[in-house]
Formats: structure tokens, C-alpha cells, sequence
């Protein structure tokens, strides 16, 4: 378990795969790390379906999950360890991420211990961690990112299926299997960019008894983005820096994270600390 004085670790659990898990919790670490003068660490323990790196034009990660697990496998990963390996988003000073397991073929192959340790690791690391699983509980990095969490947001969309069917199945049955009860979360509404109806999300919030977190309304410029690897890119222009802004900044005010000074945010203050993180000290 994490000491008492570990940082806050928000993880993002999916109801459904494929909905925009990945998408929402990405979006919430660069609004964190933009906003603050915090070290922000985004772990990918998607162990199976990593995409993250494909998302912001990384196509093979130097370094990953799967690179480090002879440092989890002997508890010998140190803070800063965990930080090189870490890739260092241009242009959001602040943010590091750990890319995802490549190896699907290893997925099953993490332990408990392991993934426990590294979220401790991350956890004396950074200010605040941001982590993002899978939607299935088939794996050591679900359920000890969830039991471990400070903040769990569950991700669904307005689709009955979504989150009446697959919420019941994982939230609603598993996860008190492994002692998290099914309300001890916070909802976020995904939203279709084709237009095909759904409920209200009082609705959905009311049918799963969650408290609503946020909203996050996909575009098809924000999915042309992913598709030519430029999400991190979009999320700092005109369009893009609205999105997951709201929660973001109501996480920062829960676990008192400080909001940078107006200075720190203009576009030529950002570009000296990016240009300054990319060539090291």
C-alpha cells in the first residue's frame, strides 16, 4: 500500500472499450500539467491495447512497460529511473509518460506485486499520477490501479449498452469483488460525434448513482487528430484546449494543486520550458 503522503492518483476505467478512455484521461494530464506548475506522471497500463503512443506520433516507444519490468520484477525502479523513462510531451512542460505494454502477449505475465509497486514508485515521483487501464478486469493493472486510486473515473457513454449493460457486469458485480464498491466513483459522459441520439446524461449519472465529473463531446477533427498522431498538438490549440478543462481543474482544487501563474501559461513561456525539458539538464 502507499504511504500516507504519496501523491494523488486519478485513474480512468473504461465501462466499455474503445469509447475514448484513453482520450479523456490524456486530455485531463495535459490540463493539469498546462495549469500548474505540478509534475504530472500518466502511466498507459492499458496491458493489452495500448494506443496512446499511436494517438501523439510515437509509433515505437523507446521505452515502455514492457522495457521496465526487470526494475518491477526486483523493486529496483528509483523516482529517477522512473523519470527517464518517461517521454517528456513537447510543448506541456510538466507532463511524463509512461507508454504502454507492447507485448500483448506478456499482458498476463504482470503480477500484482509489480504493478503495486511501480504505482508506488510513481507516486513519490510525481505531484500527481494520472493512470489509464482497460476496461476489462482480466489483468494485474486494472485491478490494483483501481484499488489503489484516489480518484476513479468511470468512463461511459449515453449508449444503454454502455452504461446500464457493461456498467452492471464490471462496476456493478466485479468491483467489490476486489473491495472497491460499485459508488466509489465518478462519472464521465463520452459523446458521440455522429449524432445518434442516446439519453441525457442526468439519466445516465442517475442509472449508474454516480456523480457526474464531466462531459467529453468526440469531433471528428479531434478523431482525424489521432489518426495522423497529432492529439497533443490539437489539445494545445484554439480547438482542443477546452476539452476535459472543468474536471481537470476541479481535481487540481480537491487535492490543492496550485494553479500557475498567468506568466507560466502564454504560449512563449511554455515553448522556453518544452525546449528546456527536451535538452535535458
Amino acid at each position: 500500500m502507499s504511504a500516507p503522503s504519496a501523491a494523488p492518483l486519478l485513474v480512468f476505467i473504461g465501462t466499455t472499450p474503445n469509447i475514448g478512455t484513453t482520450i479523456a484521461a490524456f486530455a485531463a494530464a495535459c490540463r493539469i500539467a498546462e495549469s500548474s506548475e505540478a509534475k504530472v506522471g500518466y502511466l498507459c497500463l492499458n496491458l493489452k491495447s495500448a494506443k496512446l503512443q499511436r494517438y501523439i506520433g510515437v509509433d515505437r516507444p523507446a521505452v515502455g512497460m514492457d522495457h521496465i519490468r526487470p526494475e518491477l520484477r526486483g523493486r529496483s525502479l528509483l523516482p529517477e529511473q522512473l523519470t527517464r523513462y518517461t517521454y517528456p510531451v513537447k510543448g506541456i512542460a510538466g507532463l511524463h509518460v509512461l507508454f504502454g505494454n507492447m507485448d500483448r502477449d506478456q499482458a498476463e505475465f504482470y503480477t500484482s506485486d509489480q504493478i503495486e509497486y511501480l504505482l508506488e514508485t510513481a507516486r513519490r515521483t510525481f505531484d500527481i499520477v494520472v493512470a489509464d487501464v482497460g476496461a476489462y478486469w482480466d489483468n494485474a493493472a486494472t485491478v490494483c490501479a483501481v484499488r489503489e486510486a484516489t480518484t476513479r473515473v468511470l468512463v461511459t457513454t449515453n449508449a444503454l449498452s454502455h452504461f446500464q449493460e457493461d456498467c452492471s457486469r464490471w462496476i456493478g458485480q466485479i468491483s467489490p469483488l476486489f473491495g472497491v464498491p460499485s459508488d466509489g466513483y465518478e462519472l464521465l459522459v463520452i459523446h458521440s460525434p455522429w449524432g445518434m441520439g442516446g439519453f441525457r446524461v442526468k439519466d445516465v449519472s442517475k442509472e449508474t448513482g454516480l456523480p457526474l465529473a464531466g462531459e467529453l463531446q468526440l469531433t471528428k477533427p479531434l478523431l482525424m487528430q489521432l489518426d495522423s498522431g497529432q492529439y497533443d498538438k490539437w489539445l494545445a490549440d484554439a480547438e482542443g484546449r477546452a476539452v476535459m478543462q472543468q474536471p481537470a481543474k476541479q481535481w487540481m482544487q480537491q487535492y490543492g494543486i496550485q494553479r500557475a501563474r498567468q506568466v507560466h501559461r502564454q504560449p512563449w513561456y511554455r515553448k522556453l520550458l518544452a525546449h528546456r525539458n527536451g535538452v535535458g539538464s
